[in-house]
């Protein structure tokens, strides 16, 4: 399989990022896993720092290889910074903007949410997590899965969603008012490591 579905622990602790952005991953264990994971005396290459660095972001979002480096391709094409343009595309991912909504507590949570055709946008199903949603879009749970129980459980302890995007708890709906700034985002990200990785092929 070309997406990783192991524990996610292990894989944020890989890169000492907290992929869920919540710190969860490495309150317990801040350490590399395996038995050299204790190792203070390792020291990454410049080609290793940007690896990870990439590894973090293509974590934290759940993308395989190649949908990274077509979206990574993409940003390209659009005026501004570069890296900041990526994660900004990133954001604007169905399964990203179902999680920001607090529709579910995880982005594989997301996913799976959009994938089993529970999320609508603009009145109509949409079921590809990688489908890029537009400033604007109103984005809904479909009528029959408002009692799904995952759903309900983290609208339950949801405290507050980030102000690019809104949630009407009574309509089970909310708009992607705009595109992320950068300082919403992720501020442990260094983007410009991943531009320097992809510019030495």
């Amino acid at each position: 399989m070309s997406r990783y579905t192991g524990p996610s622990f292990k894989k944020a602790r890989r890169v000492s990022f907290s992929i869920s952005e919540t710190g969860k991953e490495l309150a317990r264990k801040p350490h590399r896993p395996g038995v050299h994971g204790l190792n203070k005396r390792f020291k990454p290459s410049e080609y290793g720092i940007q690896l990870q660095e990439k590894q973090k972001v293509k974590f934290m979002y759940g993308l395989s290889e190649k949908q990274f480096r077509n979206l990574f391709d993409k940003a390209s094409k659009i005026k501004g910074v570069h890296g900041e343009n990526f994660l900004k595309l990133l954001e604007c991912r169905l399964d990203n903007v179902v999680y920001r909504m607090g529709l579910s507590n995880t982005r594989r949570g997301a996913r799976q949410i959009v994938n089993h055709g529970h999320i609508l946008v603009n009145g109509k199903k949409v079921d590809i997590a990688s489908f890029q949603v537009k400033v604007g879009d109103i984005i809904s749970v479909k009528e029959s899965s408002k009692n799904h129980p995952a759903i309900k459980a983290s609208l339950e302890s949801i405290n507050s969603t980030l102000e690019f995007v809104t949630f009407d708890l009574n309509k089970m709906e909310g708009t992607f008012l705009r595109i992320p700034e950068r300082g919403e985002l992720n501020l442990e990200i260094n983007e410009q490591l991943i531009v320097e990785l992809y510019n030495r092929s």
